[in-house]
């Protein structure tokens, strides 16, 4: 057999893998967006009884389970093997379908195992995701080692297809059951678990080279592995309110004190700076797709659900053509522009009014977050392949510990600011002071404010003329539903950290010489 036939075969068995490795990617947003609109449906909501704070903790055991899944398959994944993990990622996305249909069905019933089940099962959903994640990474980036950046920024565009795909099923199923829209999640698991389950799967890039396992450990180093205790640290005490908060900060200490024992090395400086950017960019995208819908939603007299579906279809689009784009403008480059785009996109989007001047502004926010993450794991694979699949997957990982620990419950106590502001001038001329509000901290360490509606509606009744009464309580209801759009400016903050880490990298690479990919096929 000649070269070339043994390169062609070999690239149509690399195309093939590739795509199933883009419909898993499917699945995942699948999983991520139904779950999302069930969990932004009053009537479910209502049914199973939850507050507000209720409804991010179900949002947020979707997200942070994933990132430990991620970075724990990373760790391990070169000893069990791909294909094993894949097959892994495929039950723990069925079983969620299954747990999330029988809930749903039997919710008018017994709304308190309904509510057991869709928590537990997002948890099992995350695990899943964040296992597609392990294995889809370092599997692209071994097949296209010398054009990284444009390859993963391809299989990423599988995010916000499955965005778009699930989005607009869920739209356009309307009034039908919810347990038959979660069900399409078992749709594209299928295809990608027939797909894979008979390919072979090449031999990780680090393993290949002959780099050691401690070696791509030290990549990573105890700066790393602080980030990462100190996120897991948080999710625990959170998952555990009742628990000795001493005993969870220990897990923490202990994890850091065994990683460095063990590498003996502070890890590279580079490394640890794109672990601190990852946090404002997980939020950026991950944060606000999260809320995005629940927030426009109180704006707009269309589904909300439009405004996520529509800029994931930009972002789908724009990331098949990510090739030519990191060409002609560098990683760097394309990031910094990037960042410009998201701050403008979120600055017009917090007071944006009427259909075409939202979709404008959405826009922008689209093109802006649209190559975010996979230019940053392009860059984390460039920058860092002696860390093979542990670094490339643990900047995805910390990420959505971020994010799920700290960005979603950020941006919705933004949000309950806010709503203080908006309301603060209404009901001023019925007391001096402060509005009635309960204080309460994210983890204890972030202080926030939430508005005490029972008291606002108590101190209208008791304090407003009769005939009054109505008309300050329908305007005060109408200040508190438009006052989380606001909290977009406020969000503007993230890609504004990120921008000024980027131009600060961009001026470090300069001085090397400018932005080299380290290769170690090149022995590097």
């Amino acid at each position: 057999m000649s070269d070339t036939t043994v390169s062609q075969a070999e690239n149509e068995t690399n195309m093939f893998l590739f795509w199933g490795c883009f419909i898993a990617l499917i699945t995942t947003a699948f999983g991520f967006i139904t779950r999302m609109f069930l969990l932004d449906d009053a009537g479910i909501v209502a049914t199973l009884g939850l507050d507000p704070a209720q409804v991010g903790a179900f949002k947020g055991i979707q997200v942070w389970p994933f990132a430990l899944s991620i970075i724990i398959f990373s760790l391990i994944i070169d000893k069990v093997g791909y294909k094993f993990s894949m097959m892994f990622a495929f039950a723990c996305q069925f079983i969620w379908a299954v747990m999330g249909v029988f809930a749903l069905s039997t919710i008018d019933a017994d709304p308190e195992r309904a509510k057991f089940l869709i928590y537990w099962g997002g948890l099992i959903l995350a695990l899943g995701n964040g296992t597609v994640e392990a294995f889809i990474n370092p599997v692209v980036a071994t097949m296209f080692d010398k054009d990284k950046t444009k390859w993963l920024n391809i299989l990423h565009a599988g995010w916000p297809g499955g965005l778009v795909i699930a989005g607009i099923l869920v739209i356009f199923m309307g009034a039908l059951p919810w347990n038959i829209k979660l069900a399409t999640i078992a749709i594209p698991a299928i295809i990608y678990f027939l797909m894979l389950i008979k390919v072979e799967f090449p031999k990780q890039e680090r393993v290949a080279a002959g780099v050691s396992y401690k070696d791509m450990l030290s990549e990573f180093g105890i700066l790393g592995a602080a980030a990462v205790g100190f996120l897991v640290t948080l999710q625990l005490m959170d998952f555990f309110p009742e628990g000795n908060k001493m005993f969870f900060m220990g897990i923490g200490v202990a994890m850091v004190v065994a990683f460095g024992a063990y590498t003996k090395s502070l890890g590279r400086p580079l490394m640890f700076v794109l672990i601190l950017i990852m946090m404002p960019l997980a939020t950026t995208e991950i944060g606000t797709d999260g809320w995005i819908s629940g927030i426009m939603g109180s704006v707009v007299t269309f589904d909300g659900g439009w405004i996520l579906v529509y800029t994931s279809f930009i972002m789908m689009v724009l990331r098949f053509f990510a090739g030519p784009i990191v060409h002609n403008l560098s990683a760097l480059g394309l990031l910094m522009l990037s960042c410009v785009l998201a701050i403008a996109g979120l600055w017009f989007l917090s007071f944006a009014q009427g259909v075409a001047i939202i979709f404008a502004a959405a826009t922008l926010y689209a093109l802006g977050k649209t190559f975010f993450w996979p230019t940053m794991l392009g860059i984390v694979s460039e920058q860092t392949p002696r860390g093979g699949a542990l670094t490339l997957n643990a900047i995805s990982g910390i990420g959505m510990l971020a994010v799920g620990t700290l960005g979603f419950p950020y941006i919705g106590a933004l949000q309950a600011d806010k709503e203080i502001q908006a309301v603060q001038p209404i009901v001023a001329t019925l007391q001096e002071g402060e509005l009635p509000t309960d204080k309460k901290t994210i983890y204890e360490i972030i202080p926030y404010q939430v508005l005490n509606m029972e008291k606002v509606t108590e101190l209208v009744a008791d304090k407003a003329p009769e005939a009054q009464q109505a008309k300050l309580s329908e305007e005060i209801a109408a200040a508190s539903k438009g006052s989380g759009q606001k909290a977009l400016a406020s969000m503007t903050i993230f890609p504004l950290i990120m921008l000024l880490c980027y131009i600060a990298m961009w001026f470090y690479f300069k001085s090397k010489g400018g932005y080299k990919p380290v290769s170690l096929s090149d022995g590097h």
